[in-house]
């Protein structure tokens, strides 16, 4: 079925597609799995600029994308800035980029090539980071706003990925940047993790992955606990009753406290663990304590028996 101006109606889905191995047998099998689906599978490269010749890399990927049958199949370059370090960066302007790309196309979701072994890094990275038990949840199977964002290759280790591309004969593009020991993700995929596994044995990725899936699970019980218990908190003026939070258990409290920062204002991804365990002893460990400041301008002291969180 078409509409007037010619365009199929079937949804579109993108794979998000650098040319590496993992992202090439996603874009291979959607464009396999999409007329039995019902829907239209099309491509999208990112030219970070990051090296010389990225340009031409990207126009590469673009070119396989469209053998492959993926229509449409772009390339969108993009300027990479330096906050939060050099990985976070690049990441923050690809999404941005896929995004983008996601609204213009009118594409009901984007496919990332995410595998069992990037889920391991996640954990070990979040575990390294001692940021709490939803940093080891790793990767979401689908993420984003509006469920945009999916990962069918989660529980697919990488090597299987490489090995469909090399029967299927279609050439990828190892990054550089993969092996490259002045990234932290580099040097756990090629240091860390072999190291691990010489030590435990066989099995640690497939035992990270399923951590992070448990990790997950608990998480998002833990989050709903604290929607629940946040409302049963908040006053008329919309400042929250020490005694109530006092009353919930640690995991449940500090979870209704970033929330309550958040909505306040604080960048969630600015917020760190050590932010709500100085906010969490105005409730545990009151002496008198002066005010708290947060990312964001966001302020929060304690009036009388009340928490008062807000820009200021």
């Amino acid at each position: 079925m078409a509409t007037p101006h010619g365009r199929s109606c079937a949804p579109l889905v993108l794979v998000a597609c650098s040319g590496g191995a993992d992202s090439m047998a996603l874009a291979s099998a959607l464009a396999f799995e999409a007329p039995r689906l019902g829907v239209r599978a099309g491509g999208i490269t990112v030219d970070h600029g990051l090296q010389p010749g990225s340009d031409q890399r990207a126009a590469e990927v673009v070119q396989r994308m469209r053998e492959l049958g993926l229509h449409p199949a772009e390339s969108v370059a993009v300027t990479v800035g330096r906050e939060g370090g050099p990985e976070a960066a690049a990441r923050d302007a690809r999404y941005a980029a896929l995004d983008a790309a996601a609204e213009r196309l009118g594409a009901r979701a984007v496919l990332l090539g995410h595998t069992r072994d990037d889920q391991a890094e996640t954990v070990l990275l979040g575990l390294a980071r001692g940021s709490g038990i939803r940093s080891l949840s790793g990767m979401a199977a689908v993420s984003g706003a509006g469920g945009r964002y999916r990962r069918p290759f989660l529980q697919l280790d990488r090597q299987t990925a490489r090995k469909a591309c090399m029967v299927q004969s279609l050439p990828v593009w190892d990054d550089p940047h993969n092996t490259d020991p002045s990234y932290t993700r580099s040097r756990l995929r090629h240091e860390g993790l072999p190291a691990l596994e010489k030590a435990l044995g066989k099995g640690v990725v497939e035992a990270l992955a399923r951590t992070a899936q448990l990790s997950r699970d608990d998480a998002d019980a833990l989050d709903a606990w604290a929607s629940r218990a946040e409302a049963g908190v908040r006053d008329a003026d919309g400042g929250l009753e020490c005694a109530g939070l006092h009353a919930l258990p640690p995991a449940v409290r500090r979870r209704v406290l970033r929330r309550a920062a958040i909505e306040a204002g604080a960048p969630a991804g600015s917020l760190f663990a050590r932010h709500i365990e100085e906010v969490d002893r105005l409730i545990t460990g009151w002496r008198g304590q002066g005010a708290i400041n947060l990312p964001g301008k966001v302020v929060v002291r304690r009036q009388g028996g009340r928490l008062v969180i807000r820009q200021g």
